[in-house]
């Protein structure tokens, strides 16, 4: 005959199952064979049986809980007694109640506010084991607390379902949700009945994840992993990190080991594996390493300006995953274990060439020979036919490499770049901006990566300023020319810029910055009075500064001008005069 369970067992069973617990989980908690909890679910669910019928017998095959109940009931609390409805050797067994008119047995109530749902010894299972939903298995029991909700009480979180839900999809926490709610909806039950509601949402059946297959061409992933050890001649062993990339749709992979994961390498990697495939893939899905990610974000993640301009130039796109998500990229995260595990398993080179030539030639031998997994194909094969013609064209030239590094505009307005300064535009004094140089040229970006300045590389120690990016303010009318200033004279009159043409006229460069003074005086004079002063200054043929200025200062008149006399009475003649030299001439004769 089976083993029978104690009364407060079988309730146990019951009370567990009507919250959802698996049989699993039901044997685990209370120490019990899960072939003897699926018995009793099972019978449960048949339907009534002989009311003397003890568990685990023929008859006990259509029990059902109330009989076992009462029969439990009067079986006892002793672990070795045997049941009421078992007679003596010999003897004719007793009549037991039925289940219509077995007593009811009520759980007693216990000290600290807790109702035994079921109560019995059972010596299987450890004291105080709490599950996460408040049930209490205690010597193999399961008690729950007096004030747990029954269940056909309706949650006081049920009218803010929809409300809750969305905050569980944007990723809040329950304390979150709750402090939402009292602000938002004047809530009043207490957190821990957002914590209960929110932990029966997410105890919903899983939803398996979906499969994202990619068109030819579409999509490339990238990954970093750990690579053979190089062994020198000394015996010193250095690590190294193998790249690899996997086109999403054929599965053709391109690998090369490295000893850094730097900017540069990793845009060398890539680079090299486009010449690979011939051709450039629209997209780029990688994790957020450091190389290539200054600051992780799923929605708005910040890429190195380098690797920016990396995929401005082959007309491609890097999508970085979400933080601590690798099933993102899951094609290269398989794909990394069979290089290594394959290829580089158990290997170790001398250098890093070596390395990288065995992984071409395994790529080329193995990998691109095998029919993968998931495909059904051979990946080579599948290339050729389907995605090389796909994939982008190579551009006409390789990606110039440069060095890029933050700098500070200087009060002058020049940054300083391998010890020689380069002009920006003023606006940009004293914020950081981007200078990218290479062995020629020097651009200077902000921090929109729009390029902003363009020199052609200088020695350390000099300057390349460029006339635009010089303020008006800043720039002195000797630098203006001769012309500019001339033109702004002759706004102040006619006299002023007849006096200044002069002056230039017969000063030359010098006379550049008394045309300046000439200007500055406007700031403290009357046009007219600068007018008169210059007008009095010709007259005289005075062509210095400080004659206009002492005119200013003193006054002055104008030089008078008398007109030629012909006849006067002091004055002779020609015919007398000419008498006079005949008359001359005759007497030497």
């Amino acid at each position: 005959m089976a083993n029978r369970l104690k009364v407060g067992v079988v309730h146990s069973i019951y009370v567990l199952l009507e919250r959802g617990w698996s049989q699993r989980r039901i044997a685990a908690a209370l120490g019990i064979d899960r072939g003897t909890v699926a018995r009793y679910v099972r019978l449960a669910r048949e339907g009534p049986k002989p009311a003397g019928a003890p568990p685990g017998s023929d008859e006990a095959d259509h029990a059902t809980p109330g009989a076992w109940a009462a029969d439990h009931a009067a079986i006892g609390a002793g672990a070795d007694s045997k049941p009421a409805t078992e007679a003596p050797p010999g003897s004719t067994a007793p009549e037991i109640e039925s289940p219509s008119t077995a007593p009811e047995i009520e759980p007693p109530d216990e000290p600290g506010g807790l109702r035994s749902v079921a109560w019995g010894l059972h010596s299987a299972r450890p004291t105080g084991v709490t599950a996460t939903d408040g049930v209490t298995v205690t010597d193999g029991v399961a008690e729950v607390p007096s004030n747990s909700r029954p269940a056909n009480q309706t949650s006081k979180c049920e009218p803010y379902r929809e409300v809750i839900e969305a905050k569980l999809e944007i990723g809040l926490t329950a304390t979150r949700i709750h402090q939402d709610l009292v602000g938002e909806y004047g809530f009043e039950a207490k957190y821990h009945s957002v914590r209960r509601f929110v932990q029966r949402l997410g105890d919903g059946c899983p939803l398996p994840f979906r499969r994202m297959e990619c068109e030819p061409g579409e999509e490339a992933q990238i990954d970093f992993g750990t690579g053979a050890p190089i062994v020198g001649a000394d015996g010193r062993r250095r690590r190294t990190h193998v790249f690899r990339i996997v086109l999403s749709h054929s599965r053709r992979a391109y690998s090369e080991a490295v000893l850094r994961q730097t900017t540069d390498d990793f845009i060398r990697c890539i680079e090299n594996a486009f010449h690979h495939f011939g051709g450039v893939p629209k997209t780029l899905v990688i994790d957020n390493l450091k190389a290539a990610v200054t600051k992780a974000d799923w929605y708005d993640p910040e890429l190195n300006p380098k690797i920016q301009s990396f995929c401005a130039h082959y007309d491609t796109v890097i999508l970085p995953t979400k933080p601590r998500t690798p099933r993102h990229k899951g094609k290269i995260e398989a794909g990394v274990k069979y290089v290594q595990s394959n290829a580089l398993k158990g290997r170790s080179f001398t250098s890093l060439t070596e390395q990288n030539r065995h992984l071409l030639d395994w790529e080329t031998s193995v990998a691109d020979t095998r029919i993968h997994g998931t495909t059904r194909k051979q990946v080579g094969k599948l290339f050729a036919e389907a995605e090389h013609e796909a994939l982008l064209p190579l551009p006409v030239e390789r990606y110039p490499f440069f060095h890029e590094a933050r700098r500070k505009v200087n009060r002058d307005g020049h940054v300083e770049v391998d010890k020689a300064h380069y002009s920006v535009p003023p606006e940009y004094l004293s914020r950081s901006v981007w200078a990218r140089r290479d062995s020629r040229v020097v651009r200077v970006f902000n921090q929109r990566m729009e390029q902003i300045a363009f020199h052609v590389k200088r020695e350390p120690g000099r300057f390349s300023t460029q006339d635009r990016h010089i303020h008006p303010r800043k720039r002195s009318g000797v630098e203006k020319g001769a012309a500019y200033l001339l033109n702004k004279t002759s706004l102040i009159g006619t006299a002023t810029s007849q006096w200044a043409q002069q002056m230039i006229h017969q000063r030359g460069v010098e006379g550049v910055r008394v045309l300046m003074g000439l200007l500055n005086l406007a700031h403290r004079h009357q046009s007219e009075a600068i007018e008169e002063a210059c007008a009095i200054a010709s007259t005289h043929g005075a062509y210095r500064l400080r004659t206009i200025r002492e005119l200013l200062k003193r006054g002055g008149n104008r030089q008078e001008q008398f007109e030629f006399l012909q006849e006067h009475p002091i004055i002779r003649s020609m015919a007398d005069y000419g008498a006079l030299v005949h008359t001359a001439f005759g007497k030497e004769q």
